[in-house]
C-alpha cells in the first residue's frame, strides 16, 4: 500500500466514530438528494455499490432499505459500524484501487466522497473499473473534488494526517466518459463544512443499454 493510502486507512481507523458523528450533521441534503436519485433510477430489487461507504449513513441506508447492497471500505473500523447501521447488507474491505468485482455485477455503483482519496493516477482507472463492474444502462453517482491537487495532505482533519487529491472538473468529466460512461448531470455544489465553503463536483453517469 502507497504512504498516502496508510494515512488514509489509519487516518479512518482512528476517527471512525467521531467522523461518523460529523458526516450526520455535514453535507446531508446532498447525500440525501442523490440517494434519491439513485433510488429514481433503479428497478426493484437492485444491486448496488457503495465505494466508501464509511459507517453507512442516511445515504446508504437510504439505497440499502429497498435494494441490496455491498459496502466497500478501507477501513475496518468503518465496516463495523456500517454492520450495525445495516445489517442486512454485504460488506468487503479493500482498497477501492486494487479490488476486482465480475463484469456486470451492479445495477448502480454510488462514491459519495470517497474517490479524491485515492492518488490522482488511480481516478480513471478506477473509473474504468465501475464502467466495467456496472450493468448495461447502470448508474454511477459520485462527488469528486474540483481543485487541481495532485498530492493534498491535511495534518489535522478531525485529528488525524489525510490524503486527497483531485482534477479540476473538466479533467473528471472527461476520465467519465473516457471510462464509457455517459454522463447525464455534472454540477459543482458548494456546502458549509466547519465554517468554510467547500465545492464538490457531483456526477451522475451511465453505461449504455
Amino acid at each position: 500500500m502507497k504512504e498516502p493510502k496508510r494515512w488514509v486507512a489509519a487516518g479512518y481507523e482512528e476517527v471512525a466514530e467521531r467522523h461518523a458523528e460529523w458526516a450526520a450533521g455535514t453535507r446531508v441534503g446532498e447525500r440525501i438528494e442523490y440517494a434519491s436519485r439513485v433510488l429514481a433510477w433503479l428497478a426493484p430489487g437492485s444491486t448496488i455499490l457503495d465505494v466508501g461507504c464509511g459507517a453507512a449513513g442516511v445515504s446508504t441506508r437510504m439505497l440499502a432499505a429497498p435494494h441490496r447492497l455491498v459496502g466497500l471500505d478501507l477501513a475496518w473500523s468503518n465496516l463495523e459500524l456500517a454492520r450495525r447501521n445495516v445489517p442486512a447488507a454485504a460488506f468487503v474491505q479493500a482498497d477501492m484501487g486494487e479490488v476486482s468485482f465480475r463484469p456486470a455485477s451492479f445495477d448502480a455503483v454510488v462514491a459519495f466522497y470517497s474517490i479524491f482519496h485515492l492518488p490522482r493516477a488511480e481516478h480513471g482507472p478506477l473509473l474504468s473499473s465501475i464502467a466495467g463492474w456496472l450493468k448495461p444502462g447502470g448508474l454511477l453517482a459520485a462527488a469528486f473534488g474540483t481543485r487541481d491537487v495532485a498530492e493534498g495532505v491535511e495534518d489535522d482533519w478531525l485529528g488525524v494526517r489525510m490524503f486527497s487529491s483531485s482534477h479540476p472538473p473538466e479533467t473528471t468529466v472527461r476520465l467519465v466518459r473516457d471510462a464509457g460512461l455517459r454522463v447525464i448531470d455534472a454540477q459543482i455544489r458548494t456546502e458549509d463544512e466547519d465554517g468554510v465553503p467547500v465545492p464538490f463536483l457531483w456526477v451522475l453517469a451511465a453505461r449504455n443499454a
